[in-house]
């Protein structure tokens, strides 16, 4: 209760913990709402999970800053007989279908679709059913689209149909949604109003099954936009909250506790043991930190656990054994370990009963600080291309990024949403670890 109070008293610490819980809060909403391996599977971008998704294009809330918007993406089952959007003209009879689906929507942006794609799947034994679509503009204009036989896994995209480029005399998704006067001038005028679409399926077949799915691709998309590979940027956003964490809490946790107790029993025993624990850690400090980890992820593997272990392993014998020794000679001649040596107490209780919790103070506020670090560190790690590819992560973006010249084309979205989240988390634990260090070390209070 008392740290607590102490802790009130410093606004940027409470500042620091909300962002915490917020971080956290979006870490376990990723791991319940998508389970590890779906993330994965998601992040792979196969055709079949990423279809729907337009390729490189900005949030949705773009807009809100925005006076002319951009267009939205959208989805719908023309054939799904329970949706209220679509009217349903049913002429079928002797167990084939002849039915006719009209879909209207409203286009009221300031740019154009990036695409739009029919996708039909059906099932056959012989004769392919058959499909025909026109879209009816604001104009009055009856465009015909496409007629034609239906494959089982149908694709029709409009902007690669050569039929239906001469028809509208231009790049089909312009000749479609431009007045028809200004379609040869090199900034046509968008036709803005209500669109409808009407498509026209029949079998020849009995039983034949027929679905037919409309594909809007527009210039925005979710909460966080698409990336080159059509994948949806939230996915990587969200997880990159778990496994950053996770990475730089136990990169954190686990080298200062080696570190604390190496340090602790290298003093305790004294002699050849603490002679000899001084040299590794001279030897190791000499070492190039980052390199080798650019070696091991270059050489060696990628694993995010590889990785973890061998930081691990490198910064056990770091400068905070010298540290923490310094502190551990005043422990070791305290009255109390004298008292504790004399009723015959064991080198092992003396060291995790006696010594290391009278540095659990100095060790909370380093612990809390070091956090961030390890976080920036498999983020650069990625960054450079280290990282594991099966991972969405916010290092991962940010090198997709850079790869297919997301600064190039002013795609800034898909570097500045991760490295906010990463800038976020840095000042989060750095507020609250210099508000602890405050509080535990009391010279520093009086400064």
């Amino acid at each position: 209760m008392n740290l607590f109070k102490q802790f009130k008293q410093y606004p940027t610490a409470i500042i620091g913990l909300i962002l915490i819980a917020i971080i956290i809060f979006i870490a376990l909403y990723a791991i319940i709402t998508i389970p590890y391996e779906e993330a994965v599977r998601l992040w792979r971008g196969n055709e079949e999970d990423t279809y729907r998704n337009p390729q490189k294009v900005p949030p949705v809330w773009v807009n809100l800053f925005r006076k002319d918007k951009f267009p939205e993406s959208f989805s719908i089952y023309l054939t799904d007989e329970e949706n209220k959007e679509v009217v349903v003209e049913d002429n079928s009879e002797d167990g084939l279908i002849n039915k006719t689906y009209t879909y209207k929507f409203d286009y009221n942006y300031s740019t154009y679709l990036q695409e739009i794609i029919l996708y039909g799947r059906n099932s056959f034994q012989e004769k392919q059913p058959f499909i025909e679509a026109f879209i009816i503009t604001p104009d009055g204009r009856n465009i015909r689209v496409v007629n034609g036989g239906m494959s089982p896994k149908y694709v029709f995209r409009f902007s690669q149909d050569s039929k239906l480029k001469r028809r509208v005399k231009s790049d089909a998704i312009k000749g479609i949604f431009s007045t028809p006067e200004s379609i040869k001038n090199e900034s046509p005028e968008l036709l803005k109003g209500e669109y409808t679409l009407v498509t026209k399926v029949r079998s020849f077949e009995e039983n034949t099954k027929i679905s037919v799915e409309l594909v809007a691709h527009g210039r925005v998309f979710g909460v966080a936009g698409t990336d080159h590979l059509r994948r949806d940027i939230s996915i990587a956003l969200l997880w990159g909250a778990p496994i950053g964490l996770t990475f730089g809490l136990i990169a954190a946790l686990g080298i200062s506790i080696l570190t604390m107790t190496i340090s602790a029993t290298g003093t305790w025993f004294g002699g050849f043991v603490d002679l000899l624990i001084q040299r590794i850690t001279e030897v190791n400090m000499m070492l190039p930190f980052l390199p080798i980890l650019i070696m091991v992820g270059t050489f060696y593997s990628k694993s995010i656990l590889a990785i973890l272990g061998v930081t691990i392993m490198l910064s056990i014998f770091s400068s905070s054994i010298k540290t923490y020794r310094a502190t551990f000679v005043q422990i070791k001649q305290s009255t109390y370990i004298e008292a504790a040596k004399v009723y015959g107490a064991s080198n092992r209780r003396i060291i995790f009963r006696y010594m290391l919790p009278k540095i659990i103070p100095m060790l909370i506020p380093g612990l809390v600080l070091s956090i961030p670090s390890y976080v920036f560190l498999e983020a650069s790690l990625a960054v450079l291309g280290l990282g594991d590819p099966r991972l969405p992560t916010w290092g991962k973006l940010i090198n997709d990024a850079h790869t297919n010249g997301a600064l190039w084309n002013a795609e800034y979205y898909w570097i500045l949403e991760p490295a906010l989240l990463l800038i976020i988390t840095g000042f989060a634990f750095a507020m609250v670890g210099f508000a602890l260090d405050k509080i535990f070390n009391p010279r520093l209070r009086e400064q």
